[in-house]
């Protein structure tokens, strides 16, 4: 019996934004469906953060069409917006001297109009997505006094307490250590399985290809490549985006993919091999005319 198609959560059509005179995304067109986890890939300045600005309505002057929910994102009231779109951003701007736990109240004052947290459980709430990312004891702790993984965990925490539809990441893992970064991905499955759309940004190619459904494959503003995973994370693609030798290959283990930047001790090493194989090969006997 044939997977039922599910609704789409994003659709782009012709999608170009520019900041001043300098274009950062150019004529994208690719949706992403509702419960699956899609990676934004590329190089740095390939406009994956640009991406997300868009559809989180923060870069509302551009092109084309930028959909989520069926709505367009530039007509979408941005309160309206942030009731539907978490966003967990690359670092978290620390301006006020707020704890951990009143960062995800402010968070989530859209969802419940005034501040009436008592009646309605938000500090429950809170504490509950604290909790599910390993940040149950840093509540009480300023986050100016946090290290750059453990704000990321707050940050993280406040976009599952919004219980969004969609929800987008800039390298959000980024500055988490090894644990941390395992688990707060198994959350992103965990919200995807529920229904929620993820759009992440991800510059660890390894842990993309462990993660995520499809990929969006960025390169100077245009889409290189949108597919499932394993068929746009190829040495020949990758390579050629990133302007580096990448190899790629499948996990003995686990089947999945393993990809690797090459050093230039690793390519000459390569190199090296391939000569010697050449000349170990013999010589086709000279043709007699």
């Amino acid at each position: 019996m044939a997977e039922a198609v599910r609704p789409a959560a994003i659709e782009l059509a012709g999608l170009g934004a520019r900041y001043g005179e300098r274009e950062v995304l150019r004529d994208l067109t690719a949706a992403i469906a509702e419960g699956e986890v899609v990676g934004l890939l590329g190089p740095n300045g390939s406009g994956k953060t640009s991406l997300v600005r868009v559809l989180s309505g923060v870069l509302p002057r551009y092109s084309g069409s930028a959909r989520v929910l069926g709505r367009e994102v530039r007509a979408t009231p941005r309160r309206e917006l942030a009731r539907t779109v978490a966003v967990v951003p690359q670092e978290a701007r620390v301006v006020f001297r707020f704890t951990a736990l009143l960062v995800l109240l402010i968070g989530l004052h859209p969802h419940f109009g005034g501040l009436d947290f008592e009646s309605v459980g938000v500090f429950a709430l809170a504490r509950a997505a604290l909790a599910r990312c390993g940040a149950e004891g840093l509540a009480g702790r300023l986050l100016a006094e946090l290290s750059a993984g453990e704000r990321q965990r707050v940050l993280f925490a406040r976009a599952l307490a919004q219980e969004p539809r969609v929800l987008l990441l800039d390298e959000a893992v980024s500055a988490l250590d090894l644990r941390f970064q395992v688990e707060l991905c198994d959350r992103l499955r965990e919200v995807a399985a529920a229904g929620t759309a993820v759009v992440s940004v991800f510059h660890d190619l390894n842990l993309a290809a462990e993660y995520c459904d499809r990929v969006l494959l960025l390169h100077e503003g245009r889409l290189a490549a949108c597919g499932p995973t394993a068929e746009v994370l190829t040495y020949a693609r990758l390579t050629a985006v990133y302007s580096t030798e990448i190899y790629v290959d499948v996990h003995d283990l686990t089947g999945g993919l393993v990809v690797t930047p090459l050093s230039s001790r690793a390519r000459r090493a390569l190199a090296l091999g391939r000569e010697e194989s050449r000349s170990d090969t013999p010589a086709s006997p000279a043709r007699v005319d």
